[in-house]
């Protein structure tokens, strides 16, 4: 059990996770049974405040995604928690996980795979008004056209096709979409990662503009950690299904305590042809996730690991306050 987990308990939290596993099972054989699993998510806990951006970093594979989509219950929990306003979202069923889902809602990474090209994008954006039942036909389409105003669309863009806009036009469409039923909290995975550079910047101020105009609260899933420093409050980061380190957004990028978060730093491109920063070569390839290995997941590719790191998983410990991590050798 994760030593953060006992930590969880502030008035403050809108969202609490606690032990959170999700493992895909593989099936072999003409009976397809189960033979393996995929350990996408393994024993994850953390917090988000109400109004603040959780950060969520790693290497493709890593298990972001799946975090996201498991709080939400577009995928099932293989165990674990997620307390939403104090309710257990994995505890809830019919009415009851509707009602939730109405204040939890997601942006997916690829605009062009999320939206239905065969329906206008005005029917896209009150889908959820119409499930929810909110208000009459008139009302539905006038909070359609409102979301569409605040994301930077017109009412003529309404009744248009998908196929008509541009990438960045598409993902402001999906935010259009998520904000339609006002929620609380909103899933962002990966939002700009699809987008031309020179829209990322616009689509990300958009997202800190709607987040003070309608009090939200973010989990922000990327690869990109100059994205995450430009939006996060606070910065996670996973490898290989858990996380390693967990802190404020200034204190994870002053004091890197992890040697795989201090990795990713080093890759981070510095603006000045003069200034050179110098990189962490990671060895070898991420592991598996069907068969882990043993001790810290991280210790084959780590450049100071020790015998101790191969043997045993270290803890998710509090070394400063607000800044975790799960090493041996923390700091060091």
């Amino acid at each position: 059990m994760s030593q953060m987990t006992g930590a969880l308990d502030s008035k403050m939290d809108l969202l609490v996770v606690k032990n959170l596993k999700k493992y895909f099972p593989v099936k072999a054989g003409v009976f397809q049974r189960v033979v393996a699993h995929v350990q996408a998510v393994d024993d994850v806990s953390f917090a988000i405040k109400a109004g603040e951006t959780l950060g969520l970093v790693g290497e493709s594979g890593c298990g972001k995604t799946t975090i996201g989509r498991t709080i939400l219950r577009l995928i099932e929990p293989t165990s674990g928690q997620a307390f939403f306003n104090g309710e257990d979202v994995f505890a809830l069923k019919g009415d009851r996980l509707k009602a939730a889902r109405r204040n939890m809602q997601i942006i997916f990474q690829d605009p062009y795979a999320s939206l239905d090209p065969r329906v206008p994008i005005g029917d896209s954006v009150l889908e959820g008004l119409q499930i929810h039942q909110v208000g009459n036909k008139k009302d539905r389409y006038d909070l359609a056209r409102e979301m569409l105003h605040k994301v930077g669309l017109e009412d003529f863009h309404a009744r248009r096709y998908p196929h008509e806009f541009s990438g960045g036009q598409r993902q402001r469409i999906g935010i259009a979409r998520a904000l339609a039923l006002r929620p609380k909290f909103i899933v962002c995975d990966e939002p700009v990662s699809a987008l031309d550079v020179s829209i990322q910047s616009q689509v990300l101020n958009l997202l800190k503009d709607l987040q003070e105009e309608f009090e939200l609260t973010y989990l922000f899933i990327a690869h990109n950690l100059s994205v995450v420093e430009h939006i996060s409050d606070r910065v996670a980061v996973m490898y290989l299904g858990k996380m390693v380190e967990l802190a404020a957004r200034d204190e994870l990028f002053l004091h890197p305590l992890h040697p795989y978060t201090r990795a990713l730093m080093s890759a981070i491109p510095i603006p000045d042809p003069e200034l050179k920063r110098e990189r962490t070569i990671l060895k070898g390839d991420v592991p598996s996730p069907l068969n882990p290995p043993r001790g810290c997941r991280f210790h084959p590719r780590c450049p100071i690991a020790v015998e101790r790191c191969g043997q045993e998983e270290p803890p998710f410990l509090e070394h400063a306050p607000g800044h975790w991590a799960a090493c041996w050798l923390a700091g060091k």
